[in-house]
């Protein structure tokens, strides 16, 4: 059974987490042979805050 974690930062949209979603269940039933009804998705939206990268956080400004 398939479990995928996605972490953002920021917020997505309910029709891009479907889209997103869609695909990789796709995906997992073409390449791994697994069917959708095994594939699980879940979605961790963080506040930009919440993330850094080289050293700044994404809420900061350049």
């Amino acid at each position: 059974m398939p479990y995928v974690n996605i972490r953002v930062a920021g917020r997505l949209t309910v029709e891009q987490k479907q889209e997103i979603a869609a695909e990789i269940t796709d995906t997992l039933e073409r390449v791994a042979k697994k069917p959708k009804s095994y594939t699980y998705i879940s979605f961790d939206e963080l506040p930009e805050e919440n993330w850094a990268v080289a050293g700044k956080l994404l809420s900061q400004k350049d």
